[in-house]
């Protein structure tokens, strides 16, 4: 991924990288609220050195807005105040104005950003600001930036939204016993989990199978997020499924063409994609290198034979393996929860 080289009129300290940790930290809010934009927290610190607004995006006003409306709302003064931002603002018009004027209109005297904006709409803030005569700093925890704003990016850079499979399953790799049950296999903490990864998501994808076998909403647990449901396979679903209802919108794609699934996931701009299908659609994906990321919830059990997380392959020699990146391990309840990434030398390519 290709980025313009920092401006940098000041650069920046440990108490820089104490407010963008804020930032990025608001950031997080703005998951499965913000697409086809990306997420962005913001940060607003008096001349005296007090927080006096904060924001963060979350599909309406920006975030930079949002903290000067915090600000106000705070009946705070920004003048010769410094904007923590973990992307450039941006300096043009789209569903709102820019963020550039906004923050000259309210006299922030230093702008800090995270992360430059590749997206060509939406780039040339800090030179605009410098212009003005607005101190700029930027690639302040750049790559805490790029990882927590993966999705988009990875969006902006391939064309197609970032795809997490979600797997479930005991140490020796079966999601379901020899008689097909498989509720439940992992622990409560690693639901509520999964609940929390379904709101942070645009879309939710499964396959026929999986909805006719487990009849799911998929709409996360106690939060107002409603991701959009996703039903790609040429079986048909019984009005009476839950994925008929009225609490998410769900598009059901009558194909197994797995371009055409592609080409709809394009088609509604979204960032990020959990798969929570069973392992003949998720196998696919990743035969195809349209997995971009695993999340893998292991509990501490033992079947011995049943139905397998993920399907053949075509491996035939050690040396055709799929390899990965672990990311992060961390405990979920009595399970343990691995976040991977495939070695993937070239992505799949978009068809123009």
């Amino acid at each position: 991924m290709c980025f313009s080289p920092p401006v940098i009129l000041k650069g920046v300290d440990m108490d820089d990288r104490l407010y963008m940790t804020r930032a990025l930290d608001l950031s997080l809010s703005g998951l499965g609220r913000t697409f086809p934009n990306p997420i962005v927290g913001a940060v607003l610190l008096s001349a005296s050195g007090e927080i006096i607004g904060e924001g963060f995006h979350a599909g309406e006003e920006h975030a930079e807005v949002r903290a000067l409306m915090d600000c106000s709302a705070r009946h705070n003064d920004p003048r010769g105040a410094t904007m923590y931002v973990t992307l450039e603002p941006c300096n043009h018009f789209g569903k709102t104005p820019p963020c550039t004027q906004a923050l000259k209109n309210a006299g922030i005297s230093r702008v800090v950003f995270a992360l430059k904006d590749p997206n060509p709409l939406a780039q040339g803030g800090a030179m605009d600001l410098l212009e003005d005569g607005v101190e700029v700093s930027s690639a302040c925890m750049e790559n805490e930036a790029k990882e927590s704003n993966r999705s988009w990016l990875h969006k902006i850079e391939t064309g197609r939204p970032f795809l997490i499979w979600k797997i479930a399953s005991t140490l020796d790799g079966y999601s379901a016993a020899l008689d097909g049950t498989s509720k439940w296999i992992t622990s409560k903490e690693s639901r509520a989990s999964v609940q929390a990864l379904r709101a942070e998501s645009d879309a939710i994808l499964v396959g026929t199978g999986t909805a006719l076998a487990d009849n799911p909403s998929l709409t996360p647990q106690g939060d107002d997020r409603r991701p959009i449901r996703i039903v790609v396979g040429t079986r048909s679903i019984p009005g009476s499924s839950n994925l008929h209802d009225s609490e998410a919108p769900t598009i059901f794609l009558k194909t197994r063409d797995l371009n055409a699934v592609v080409d709809a996931l394009i088609d509604l701009e979204v960032n990020q994609v959990l798969i929570e299908s069973g392992s003949e659609l998720g196998t696919s994906l990743l035969k195809a290198n349209l997995v971009d990321e695993i999340h893998w919830y292991q509990a501490p059990t033992i079947l011995g034979a049943g139905k397998k997380t993920i399907g053949d392959l075509n491996v035939a020699t050690i040396s055709q393996r799929v390899d990965f990146d672990i990311m992060k391990v961390e405990r979920s309840g009595p399970d343990t929860l691995t976040v991977l990434r495939p070695k993937i030398k070239e992505k799949a390519e978009v068809k123009s």
